[in-house]
Formats: C-alpha cells, sequence, structure tokens
C-alpha cells in the first residue's frame, strides 16, 4: 500500500491512541495528514501534544464537507458510524475508507487471533497474549486496548503472533473489507450498544463478522453454552472449535464432538482433542484471577493457545501468573477492613452482574450513568439479591434503574415476610463522584466490598469508562 504524498483524513482523533497511531503510521509513510474532529482544542489536548512536531494539519470543532471532497483516503475512527453523511462525501468524491484496524489487517505478515464479545473479551486477549509470549516472547497484544496495532508493524514479522482485541465497531469496518482474523474467538453475547445497532440482531451481525471472512484454514473458538455465540460460524469454512466455563459433563451426558473442546471437569480445566487422550490443563487452585466468569475466559484463552501450537506447561504457566486486568474487577486497596474495587468497564448491565455474583461479601454498589437503550430488570434483581446498598451515579440511564430497583424491591416485599426482607439501601442518584464514593464508604463496614461496576456507559459525568475508574482509583487512594 503506497501512501506517498496521498491526501489521508483521519476522521476522529481521539483519546484511546488508536488516532495517535493511524497519524504518526500515516506521517511515516509519507502522506499528507489532516485530522478533524467534532471536539474542540481543550478535550483533545493530550493527544494533540503527543502529536507535537509532526507535519499535521488540524480541523478541530467541526467536520468540513471540503475537507472529505479532497481527501484519497479516509480513516474512520471505530465511533464514528459509517452511515456518517462525510463518509458518503468522501466514497462519493472516490476516496477510499479505512479503519486502523483494516490497514493493519492489510498489512500485518503475522498470524492474527482476534477475540471479541460482549465481556471478557479484554482478560481473554490479555491472557492469551501471556499464553503465546511465554513460547514467542515477541507476541504482540494490541486493539481495542487503547494500544495501536499500526505502531507495532515495524517488529512484526511473518513469525510473530498478534493477539488482539476487536470491538464491534472495528468488526463492522473488517466486515466491510472482507477481512477476518485466521484465528477468531468469541466469548459470548448479551445486549449491549442498542444506543448504536438499536436492535439485538444488528448487533450479533456486528460481532459475527470476525467469523465471516475466514478461510478454510482458520478456526472459530466458540463458547458452547452460549446459543448466540454457538450458531454464529455455521456458514464460515473455518474449523469448530469450542469453549467452556462450566463443568458440562455434570450437566449433561457427556460430551461427544468432532471438535476439540477445552472445558472445566470439577475443578480440572481439561482439553479434548478427538484422536488423543483428554490432557488436564491446570486445576481451580492454580486460578488467581476473581470471579466464575473468569473460568470461561480462560478456557476461551487456553483453546486459542492450543490450536496455535502453544505448549500446555506454557499456558499452565501463564494462568498461574496471570493475576489481574486493570478497571477489571481491580482491587485498589482495603481500608477499615473494606476493600475497593474498580470494575469501571463494566457498561452494561450483565457485565455488572457477574461482578456482584464475584463476591461472597456483602457488597455496595456503585452504579448508573448513560443510557446505551438496555433493560435492567435482571440488573435490578441482581442488586436487590446480592447488594447490601447500592449508590447510584446520575445519568440519563440512571432513573430507568432506579425504577427497576424500585420494582424489584416491591416484589420482593410482596412475597416475603417483611422479617425475612433484607433490602438494599438506595442512594443518590450523585451528580459528584466524591459525594458517591463518601455515601458508598459511610454504607459499608468492616469486611464488606465497595464495588464500582456501573452497568452503564460513562458519558456526562466523565470522558470514558478508563477515566471513571481512573478518577475512582484516585479518589480512594485519598481517603
Amino acid at each position: 500500500m503506497d501512501l506517498r504524498s496521498k491526501r489521508a483524513l483521519v476522521m476522529g482523533l481521539g483519546v484511546h491512541g488508536g488516532g495517535l497511531g493511524v497519524a504518526r503510521f500515516l506521517v511515516g509513510q509519507g502522506a499528507h495528514v489532516t485530522i478533524t474532529d467534532l471536539r474542540g482544542p481543550d478535550l483533545l489536548k493530550p493527544s494533540i501534544d503527543a502529536l507535537a512536531g509532526l507535519p499535521i494539519r488540524y480541523v478541530l470543532g467541526e467536520h468540513r464537507e471540503q475537507d472529505f471532497r479532497a481527501a484519497d483516503l479516509v480513516i474512520r475512527n471505530p465511533g464514528v458510524p459509517r452511515e456518517s453523511r462525510y463518509l458518503q462525501i468522501a466514497r462519493t468524491a472516490g476516496a477510499a475508507i479505512e479503519m486502523e484496524m483494516t490497514l493493519f489487517f492489510r498489512l500485518c505478515p503475522g498470524p492474527i487471533l482476534g477475540i471479541t464479545g460482549t465481556k471478557g473479551k479484554t482478560t481473554t486477549t490479555l491472557l492469551a497474549g501471556a499464553m503465546l509470549r511465554e513460547q514467542y516472547p515477541d507476541t504482540v497484544v494490541a486493539g481495542n486496548l487503547r494500544v495501536s496495532a499500526l505502531e507495532a508493524l515495524p517488529r512484526i514479522t511473518a513469525g510473530t503472533p498478534v493477539v488482539l482485541e476487536l470491538s464491534s465497531w472495528q468488526l463492522e469496518g473488517l466486515g466491510e473489507a472482507h477481512l477476518s482474523p485466521q484465528y477468531a474467538c468469541v466469548t459470548n453475547i448479551s445486549p449491549d450498544h442498542f444506543d448504536r445497532y438499536g436492535s439485538m440482531e444488528a448487533y450479533v451481525e456486528a460481532k459475527r463478522q470476525i467469523f465471516v471472512h475466514q478461510r478454510e484454514d482458520g478456526f472459530a473458538v466458540r463458547n458452547i453454552d452460549d446459543g448466540i455465540v454457538a450458531h454464529m460460524a455455521e456458514q464460515a469454512p473455518s474449523q469448530d472449535i469450542w469453549f467452556s466455563g462450566r463443568d458440562i459433563e455434570a450437566h449433561g451426558p457427556p460430551i461427544f464432538t468432532s471438535s476439540p473442546i477445552a472445558y472445566w471437569r470439577e475443578d480440572t480445566l481439561i482439553w479434548r482433542c478427538p484422536g488423543s487422550e483428554d490432557e488436564v490443563i491446570c486445576h481451580k487452585s492454580d486460578v488467581r484471577l476473581p470471579g466464575n466468569h473468569n473460568l470461561a475466559n480462560i478456557a476461551a484463552a487456553t483453546a486459542l493457545a492450543k490450536i496455535f501450537g502453544i505448549e500446555t506447561e506454557h499456558i499452565r504457566d501463564a494462568i498461574r501468573n496471570f493475576v489481574s486486568v486493570e478497571h477489571r474487577l481491580e482491587f485498589v486497596r482495603e481500608l477499615d477492613g473494606i476493600r475497593y474495587i474498580n470494575d469501571t468497564t463494566a457498561t452494561a448491565p450483565e457485565a455488572t452482574i457477574a461482578a456482584l455474583r464475584s463476591f461472597e461479601a456483602p457488597v455496595v454498589l456503585i452504579a448508573g450513568g448513560a443510557d446505551k437503550n438496555l433493560p435492567f430488570d435482571a440488573l435490578a434483581w441482581a442488586i436487590v439479591e446480592r447488594a447490601k446498598a447500592v449508590v447510584l451515579l446520575r445519568g440519563t440511564a440512571t432513573p430507568k434503574l432506579q425504577s427497576a430497583i424500585s420494582n424489584q424491591q416491591s416484589a420482593v416485599s410482596r412475597s416475603k415476610h417483611p422479617a425475612d426482607c433484607r433490602l438494599p439501601t438506595v442512594a443518590g442518584p450523585f451528580d459528584d463522584f466524591v459525594q458517591a464514593i463518601d455515601a458508598a464508604r459511610a454504607l459499608a463496614e468492616a469486611g464488606d466490598v465497595v464495588l464500582l461496576s456501573p452497568g452503564c456507559a460513562s458519558f456526562g459525568m466523565f470522558r470514558n469508562e478508563f477515566h471513571r475508574g481512573d478518577e475512582f482509583k484516585r479518589i480512594v487512594n485519598q481517603f
């Protein structure tokens, strides 16, 4: 791909690193680079400062039609809808439309392992990367992790494994470009991003792109326990590989399948490959990641590593050494006998439900935020069932969550004798994060967990979910 002297327009600089990597890459390739973003220079200052000294033209606070008509190449940020009228202007004018990830797939010489899902994709990506690094120390881990894949290109050879976390938005672009990774994994699917997709069917179709363009030499790694995921690759010519986060033999007859599978048998992770004896990978006592939901993530990463040819001892060592992931059930500190846990990336109800089920101790939950048009009934039930108290953050989704909690509390009160009811205290909503955390601290006592697991997007009070998690850690560490 010869980009010398091409007029390249980066649509959406962003603050997560992807826009930075694209801009640096394009400049390095000799392109004439313009960056346009609806946000102003104040919000984008950290990203602009990181590009200081590079020959880049900025159009900030607006998009201009003439910039899109003049471009040879437009690289859209994953957050930009593909239906954007500015992209249509560029298409009509003859510009090529790319994303960072489509450029990377076209240029990457090494094998790509792609991982997506509603929950668990980051943990599975980092764990699979750790397994591969045990055997291939030069393994690259990037993608939807605030790490630019393009910036890693100079050190990638044909023998360098690349493990990528892929969002549904990135997969949209890959699908348009008819690109799928050779090794593809979907952890699970539950409702999310309805503010972007409008329906479950559209969301699933975006995720399905990870398999659609695989070839016969590809591998489709899927969660056998998830009815949607199990059928997502039926039309792909790639090979079926399965995983499970539970003891599936205990829930029915023994598994007879012609495809390899990683699954738990009581407290032991098993790799079953037809034609070979079952292989013990590890035991639950080897696992340091918190939460039973992570057993599925471990099985998924194991399935990927095994089909890639990683030795079992390397997989086992990676599992034993893998402790936690930033912003995902991340232990912050213990103070006065209270543990503070940062799970800010739980931006959908299902993720917060999984977090609540990860603790035996009483939980004071901090939840609420921006709306993604998702239902809250199941989360409200989990809060009433498992939380000691809930502190609400102000946001467009919070009234829906508050109403769902109230409805569940009323239902519980009607169905049980009052003496048996132990309903959670509800505080807030707060539009001041310090006050919200102070309220959670006041509601907790020694032995409890204060859990930031909002179940909602972060926009409004915060720039993004990582800003929310960073602020939580900063405030808690100042107590």
